[in-house]
């Protein structure tokens, strides 16, 4: 297993070495704009079949997927309409996660028709995002527990099935706002940061 440590954001070294691991099929633990969460490439069967065994989840529970932009997430088969892909573009990247149809499966996806996308505000994770194509997250932790705010919390048994582990220090960031775009009107799932959630549903009225 590679670990590689720093303080805010990685070196570019260190970048090249995360995103190889990575597109060889390799699970990764890495810092986001919200907590840390394990990573590996969204349309891969057997890196999403090794995190959800690292997870001990159900097989039809889809993950979350990150992308480095709006079409990027398009591209893997997220089907947006045009005044919600607006509002997005206004809103991203930030700490949204929002739940689109999906045109057609991907591993990430667990076999549903939907998908919760996207686009960290974190600009290494971006970078790294646009070198390796969408990647699939989900938070550190075995199924029902506690997600780690700090890489060095992370539960060995967890650690001995990685590739590797992003140390970028401890993160106090909220968990993601969630909306659910599939319907009529979007529905608050999660609301995260008080503050930005007030700002996502300003955005929201103005752009539907």
């Amino acid at each position: 297993m590679r670990r590689w440590t720093f303080t805010g954001v990685p070196d570019a070294g260190q970048l090249d070495e995360i995103d190889q691991t990575i597109r060889a099929g390799g699970v990764v633990l890495l810092p986001t704009d919200t907590i840390y969460g394990l990573h590996a490439l969204a349309t891969d069967q057997q890196a999403a079949d090794r995190v959800a065994e690292i997870k001990g989840r159900a097989d039809t529970k889809p993950f979350v997927v990150l992308g480095a932009l709006l079409e990027q997430l398009e591209e893997i088969g997220i089907d947006v309409r045009p005044e919600v892909r607006n509002a997005l573009q206004e809103l991203w990247p930030a700490p949204l996660t929002a739940i689109l149809p999906l045109n057609r499966p991907i591993p990430a996806s667990r076999g549903t028709a939907t998908l919760a996308v996207r686009v960290p505000a974190l600009d290494w994770l971006r970078e790294l995002l646009a070198r390796t194509g969408p990647l699939l997250s989900t938070s550190a932790n075995r199924s029902g527990e506690p997600p780690i705010e700090d890489a060095k919390n992370l539960a060995w048994e967890l650690q001995n099935q990685l590739d590797g582990v992003a140390d970028g220090g401890a993160s106090r960031s909220e968990p993601s706002t969630i909306m659910d775009f599939t319907g009529d009107e979007p529905r608050l799932i999660r609301e995260g940061d008080v503050f930005f959630a007030q700002k996502v549903w300003k955005t929201l009225r103005i752009s539907l």
